[in-house]
């Protein structure tokens, strides 16, 4: 029965290898932006990309059918774009002649791909040091490769031994990190209860209302996860705040534009009364309108505020601390106002300028 198996997966691979030439598997058509995006980043012209994406396709369709014919033999696949093959890594060196039948290009190695997972699941299973950057398998060294902290290989070497002699410690210049953005008109939570939203990413952080906490409260990103504290805050008299971001978040000079691409702040020029002016935030999203007049004096119930810009853009709760943008010059950060988004109404902001010069703070532009 087991030669009978054996022997229906490679007639199904002879069968099936008379249709994975690039030339004969059908890929799916690329959009423009994919080929656009090909070509810059892969340095290729559109040709290029098109005949790589069919090489591609027929290499995903191969490597099925080589997984099949060479059972626990397998030893990985990857797709060489230098000959436009998939690599296939086999430990019984008997099964090579095959598999170059089959389109592919055989290797042969030391350890079957089983034996890898089985290796990185122990890794996996396992607390490591904090030099140590990740694991993976890496199939074209056939081994489970260990990264770490350039200089740390002695503390990675311990954890390593877990996954037995398959791993190789590698040391790294990397410094991975979540790529979590601070974006303006995002939402942010404070003390895992009430919303603000992001005004303008600062060096160190961001800045927003300072009706929105007081110093030491603690910041929860968009995502719900730990994004740092208020640094600094003052409310009432001034409406503005300083958030310290963690190290998992990266300042950016974007700005939510809530449906159409972001806004990358370039400055900080102040606009005129009679400007036009947009404002972005967690609740309503991305508004217009004009500035109407300078250095107001806002009575809200819990105390005044002073120096605020009037405008004539809705805006509703939660969108506090948000940005405000004239082109792409930041302009301020959303204090408070009357009316909503259905009916219209008249909105304040406190001037970014002020904010930075009363904290010392850098604004991020792009």
């Amino acid at each position: 029965m087991k030669r009978m198996a054996v022997a229906a997966v490679a007639v199904l691979a002879g069968a099936l290898a008379t249709t994975v030439s690039p030339a004969a598997v059908a890929a799916p058509q690329p959009s423009g932006d994919l080929l656009a995006a090909m070509q810059r980043d892969l340095g290729l012209d559109a040709e290029q990309a098109a005949e790589r994406l069919r090489q591609e396709s027929a290499a995903a369709v191969l490597q099925r059918v080589v997984e099949g014919f060479a059972g626990d033999d397998f030893g990985g696949a990857w797709f060489d774009a230098s000959t436009g093959k998939l690599v296939v890594g086999v430990t019984d060196a008997a099964k090579t002649d095959r598999l170059r039948r089959l389109g592919a290009e055989p290797r042969t190695v030391a350890n079957k791909a089983s034996d890898l997972d089985s290796a990185k699941a122990k890794l996996d299973a396992s607390k490591a040091p904090a030099e140590v950057t990740g694991w993976f398998v890496d199939t074209r060294a056939n081994t489970v490769t260990v990264t770490v902290k350039r200089g740390q290989a002695e503390v990675a070497k311990s954890f390593a031994e877990k996954a037995g002699t398959l791993a190789k410690v590698v040391e790294t210049d990397e410094a991975p990190r979540l790529l979590k953005d601070v974006r303006g008109g995002d939402a942010y939570y404070i003390n895992n209860a009430g919303r603000c939203s992001v005004g303008f990413a600062v060096e160190g952080g961001f800045v927003s209302a300072g009706h929105c906490g007081s110093a030491g409260d603690s910041v929860n990103g968009v995502d719900r996860s730990a994004m740092g504290t208020f640094e600094k805050s003052s409310f009432p008299g001034n409406d503005y705040s300083w958030v310290r971001t963690n190290s998992a978040w990266t300042t950016t000079a974007k700005v939510n534009h809530y449906g159409g691409a972001d806004v990358i702040v370039s400055g900080n020029t102040e606009s005129a009364v009679g400007a036009s002016i947009c404002r972005s935030g967690s609740t309503t999203g991305w508004h217009c309108g004009t500035v109407s007049a300078k250095n107001q004096t806002v009575n809200y119930q819990e105390g005044s505020v002073s120096g605020l810009t009037r405008t004539n853009v809705c805006a509703e709760p939660g969108d506090s601390g948000g940005s405000w943008v004239s082109g792409t010059q930041a302009q301020g950060v959303t204090s408070g106002g009357s009316g909503d988004c259905t009916s219209g109404g008249t909105t304040y902001f406190q001037p970014v300028n002020e904010i930075l010069s009363a904290y010392g703070l850098k604004l991020v532009t792009g």
